[in-house]
């Protein structure tokens, strides 16, 4: 059985900086591993929270076709380090 992910604002945004914080995050990778539909408006909402995050646009290939991804990572100094 597939774990149950809280669809709630605030648990969405603390699973994408807490993978940030590990190594870049794509798109597709937000909302296939971490079930987060709007990756982008999590990562607006983490930038106005002060931290620090820059996107990176990518091409990548799914198999059917080619898609432009952004790829959001993480940098020092934003509001928690």
């Amino acid at each position: 059985m597939k774990n149950k992910l809280s669809k709630n604002t605030a648990s969405q945004q603390a699973r994408v900086l807490a993978y940030l914080r590990i190594k870049p995050l794509t798109t597709l990778a937000a909302r296939t591993e971490l079930d987060v539909m709007h990756p982008s408006g999590r990562v607006q909402e983490l930038k106005e929270q002060g931290h620090n995050i820059i996107t990176h646009w990518q091409t990548v290939d799914t198999g059917q076709s080619s898609h432009r991804v952004a790829s959001y990572v993480l940098l020092s100094g934003g509001a928690h380090g």
